[in-house]
């Protein structure tokens, strides 16, 4: 799972640096380069305060809480639930309850397992997107003070 969880801030940091290059500062009031790095410089500390995130330092992800597993990625118990239900399916169906109960519960680990996973994709595309919408206001405070300061910001 750790290694899941560095791929994804390996992923978030990208998307930041793709998101804060693709910003252009064109200095129409003939700013001198000097000015210019200081307006910068300045409107990045603003964007900063204003929208709570600095894209230099982005965010540990918080831990996602993990549903209790076993060793095989399966909620504890759902193969006791899976092997009720599959014996009593069994043994109104062909009359063999062992058959079913070990059909029963090899599917609800299976469904436990997809289950679990499925919440754990979940958690970190939220996480993501919420990574994502922080980085577009500190995009638009930093924008909103460079034009503010007489800079054309695409």
């Amino acid at each position: 799972m750790t290694q899941r969880s560095a791929c994804w801030l390996a992923l978030a940091a990208l998307l930041i640096s793709e998101a804060s290059a693709q910003q252009f500062v064109y200095p129409s009031k003939g700013q001198t380069p000097q000015q210019q790095k200081s307006d910068e410089a300045a409107c990045y500390s603003w964007a900063v305060k204003q929208s709570g995130f600095d894209p230099a330092k982005p965010p540990a992800p918080p831990p996602a809480a993990k549903p209790p597993t076993t060793a095989t990625g399966t909620t504890p118990g759902a193969g006791a639930r899976g092997a009720v239900r599959g014996a009593v399916v069994g043994e109104v169906a062909g009359g063999n309850a062992s058959a079913g109960a070990a059909a029963g519960a090899m599917a609800a680990r299976g469904q436990s397992r997809r289950q679990n996973v499925a919440a754990a994709n979940s958690a970190q595309q939220q996480q993501s997107a919420a990574t994502q919408q922080k980085q577009a206001s500190f995009a638009k405070a930093r924008a909103a003070c460079l034009e503010g300061r007489g800079y054309t910001v695409k």
